[in-house]
């Protein structure tokens, strides 16, 4: 099966993105952001739930364990950088939830 065999539409007839590595590490970073309540839910609410946010950025740590040096450089940068800008969110948010 080839990727354009695999392509499906989204609901508006729109081809969906490829699936590949980065597009996965680009969805679990939108979900902590929705977790984080900088994104909205599927319902269009903005709550913040801190520990699905830390839970998928633990997620995210532990792919980047188990593919240490089995990326290539610009797959391990985007890994990298997702995780220190998702982490750096998580302590804003956690800091003024607690403010």
């Amino acid at each position: 099966m080839t990727d354009a065999d695999r392509q499906a539409n989204a609901g508006d007839g729109a081809p969906l993105p490829a699936i590949d590595f980065s597009t996965f590490v680009m969805s679990l970073s939108h979900s902590v952001l929705v977790h984080l309540g900088d994104a909205p839910d599927p319902e269009g609410n903005h709550s913040p739930h801190l520990e699905l946010a830390r839970q998928t950025i633990d997620l995210l740590a532990l792919l980047q364990e188990k593919t240490r040096n089995n990326l290539t450089g610009t797959e391990e940068h985007l890994l990298g950088q997702a995780l220190y800008d998702l982490r750096v969110r998580f302590v804003e948010v956690s800091q003024a939830k607690k403010g």
